[in-house]
């Protein structure tokens, strides 16, 4: 993902603070485990699970997802254990 769509996704995530504690636990859910291990030390999802994700929802493994469908899936976290009961 590229910076400019960091800064897409983080400026609509910060506006709707009922989903900060859902991005931050997805964030640590999705790391790639010893992250702080690689450079640089940042909790990213493992490549191939996230090319896989991208395939499976857009077709296509290099496309960035659009910041709305990223508040659609933190919205989904958030509300699934919920809905699950």
């Amino acid at each position: 993902m590229s910076a400019r769509w960091w800064r897409r996704v983080a400026a609509a995530v910060i506006v709707r603070p009922g989903l900060w504690a859902t991005a931050v636990g997805q964030v640590v859910r999705l790391a790639h485990p010893g992250w702080w291990h690689r450079w640089p030390p940042l909790p990213a999802p493992d490549s191939a699970y996230l090319r896989f994700r991208l395939q499976t929802q857009y077709g296509d493994p290099d496309r960035e997802p659009e910041p709305t469908d990223v508040l659609a899936y933190l919205r989904w976290c958030r509300d699934y254990p919920r809905a699950a009961g």
